[in-house]
């Protein structure tokens, strides 16, 4: 049962935020069978437990572990894939995702496949993957098609026969394994990470589940409704979860999808004990580009060990009602001011350069009713864009705080004063002209900003930045952002 599988506990994922690129690719977009040699060289060299094969916005390679073991047989000769090191799928969500739905049913087809090559290299049945990411998970149906599809069409079509008295597919081409499959649930907007408990309440109701892995974004909140706002509700959610644990029985492995930039979570190797200090009932942390490939090797390998040689706890306590209320309201107050400063994190975004082979999907911005229409780019490209025009957007929404709601954060989110300090590094005073003039007085108030030291060289970058983008001047800007990336240790 694939209940009875060890968990991971540092997940590499192929988020595109580094600034470098890695040593093993020819450019600096990374891509097709780069993307095999990453997930051999994050598990033998970087020491991480598990890969994110991403499955979305790009061409889908489903032979990643047959190519994995006939390229690295010694590596994968002691570290046996499924069950020392796991490559985790994450794949198109079809409720949400039309155009990639198909890809889905592709993905789940090469499971069986997956696993007749593992059989052939270790002489026996151990699924090398048994798990998928359901990204933007809105409803227990979501989960739950995929889960019986998977069983019953994919799996479930080997006992039928070609017709009456003739052999079934299993006789013709063989069984098909593993059996079932475990979907992850990846809740990447606030309103259905705080009703995670009620989706997976209705999901589990009928099923032999006793352990569920479950992940929060931490990334895309963040883009759509502020730093601190995302923060909250992953508190809020892990506090609800630990809840719902007792309550069913079932053992919850949470997942925190956090990436380098202060923004997206902060977690690079500097600040690895920071990161999980802050969020001590989370089971995995992702690491991503960033984490992986702008910082010395050996420093990434302790950031690593880390991660995975830590004791999970209990989440804190929290006051939830006065979380969600402030959530909700400095939503608002960063809406607001985003939907103002759209057309210039659009314009300045066109000058971000790609990291990966992968299509550049732009979605609408967030899932607020509120500001439907408004487009943004991806998060990555969106923190990039803002930290190359000297406003870090973990400063954005923070004029909607009280004076009030500072002890509170003090208590429910312990780092939001680091957090905000290593971002207002960042920050040129003279971009806060972009802001109203409430908003920049209410922002001096705060400590960390006004406190902060600022970088002089990414002052002048991002200065300079801002003239050209005025001025239409736009050649070699892609140049400057990546200067300025390089000072951060991160591209967004």
């Amino acid at each position: 049962m694939v209940t009875e599988k060890k968990i991971p506990r540092c997940m590499s994922t192929q988020h595109p935020d580094n600034v470098h690129a890695p040593f093993f690719v020819h450019d600096s977009i990374l891509g097709g069978e780069d993307e095999i040699q990453e997930a051999y060289y994050v598990f033998s060299h970087l020491g991480c437990d598990e890969q994110m094969w991403d499955c979305e916005g790009k061409e889908v390679d489903n032979f990643v572990v047959k190519k994995l073991l006939s390229k690295y047989e010694d590596f994968f000769r002691d570290n046996v894939l499924g069950k020392d090191v796991f490559i985790t799928l994450r794949v198109p969500n079809p409720t949400v995702e039309r155009p990639e739905a198909k890809v889905l049913l592709e993905t789940l087809e090469a499971i069986p496949r997956s696993f007749d090559a593992a059989r052939l290299f270790y002489g026996e049945d151990i699924p090398p993957i048994f798990e998928v990411i359901l990204p933007m998970t809105t409803s227990h149906l979501c989960l739950d098609r995929v889960y019986r599809y998977y069983r019953d069409f994919v799996v479930g079509k080997q006992h039928l026969p070609f017709r009456e008295g003739d052999i079934t597919i299993a006789e013709w081409i063989g069984e098909f394994k593993p059996q079932e499959i475990q979907v992850i649930p990846l809740f990447e907007d606030i309103p259905h990470m705080l009703d995670a408990p009620r989706i997976l309440r209705e999901f589990l109701a009928d099923k032999p589940i006793r352990s569920q892995r479950v992940f929060l974004a931490r990334s895309d909140p963040a883009m759509n409704r502020g730093m601190i706002p995302a923060v909250l509700a992953n508190k809020v959610a892990l506090a609800r979860l630990s809840r719902l644990e007792e309550e069913l029985e079932v053992r919850f492995f949470p997942i925190i999808g956090v990436g380098s930039a202060p923004f997206r979570g902060n977690l690079k190797p500097t600040t690895v004990d920071r990161v999980c200090r802050e969020y001590p009932s989370a089971y995995t942390f992702t690491i991503q580009s960033a984490f992986k490939y702008d910082y010395p090797p050996e420093q990434v390998r302790k950031g690593v060990e880390h991660l995975i040689g830590r004791t999970p706890g209990r989440p804190p306590s929290i006051d939830e009602e006065r979380a969600v209320e402030m959530a909700e309201r400095l939503s608002r107050a960063y809406q607001e001011q985003v939907v103002r400063l759209a057309p210039l994190i659009n314009k300045a975004a066109r000058h971000v350069p790609p990291r990966r082979k992968r299509k550049l999907h732009v979605g609408l911005f967030g899932y607020a009713r509120s500001v439907e229409g408004i487009t943004l780019p991806r998060a990555i490209s969106f923190t990039a864009a803002l930290y190359s025009l000297g406003l870090p957007p973990e400063v954005l929404g923070l004029h909607g705080l009280t004076p009030d709601d500072l002890g509170f954060l003090d208590e429910a989110y312990p780092g939001w004063r680091e957090d905000l300090r290593d971002a207002a590094t960042f920050l040129d005073p003279y971009a806060l002209e972009l802001l109203l003039p409430e908003e920049r007085k209410a922002l001096y108030r705060l400590d960390p900003v006004a406190d902060s030291p600022r970088d002089p060289e990414h002052l002048e970058i991002s200065r300079e930045i801002r003239k050209r983008l005025d001025a239409g001047q736009e050649e070699g800007l892609g140049e400057l952002v990546v200067r300025a990336a390089h000072l951060r240790r991160f591209l967004g």
